[in-house]
């Protein structure tokens, strides 16, 4: 399922260091110039999931809302969570990829 295939790229940038999670860290990550893709929560609030939408359009981030902040924080071993950062491109790169239909990867797997 392609929502796995995510969740295990989730949990691989968790375990390389590359994820930030939370509004705070988040916005940090993306202001910083450090973020290659934005998750928030599908379940998160509007004002949220519009406050992340307008900063990645704004400083040109891919941006998807994805799972529930119950998920997006079992993902990553934490307490809920509605939003999250990848900083690593590749892994960034992969998650787009399954966005955006299913099987396509930049690096031809």
């Amino acid at each position: 399922k392609l929502q796995n295939r995510i969740y295990g790229y989730i949990g691989l940038a968790m375990k390389a260091g590359k994820i930030k999670a939370g509004e705070f860290s988040t916005e940090k990550s993306i202001k910083g110039g450090k973020a290659r893709l934005v998750l928030v929560a599908e379940d998160a609030s509007d004002n949220t999931i519009k406050k992340f939408s307008n900063s990645c359009l704004h400083y040109k981030v891919p941006f998807y809302t994805f799972g529930t902040k119950d998920e997006l924080g079992k993902i990553i071993g934490k307490e809920m969570r509605s939003s999250l950062s990848i900083e690593d491109e590749g892994f960034g790169e992969r998650i787009v990829g399954i966005m955006n239909g299913g099987n396509a990867d930049v690096r031809g797997e």
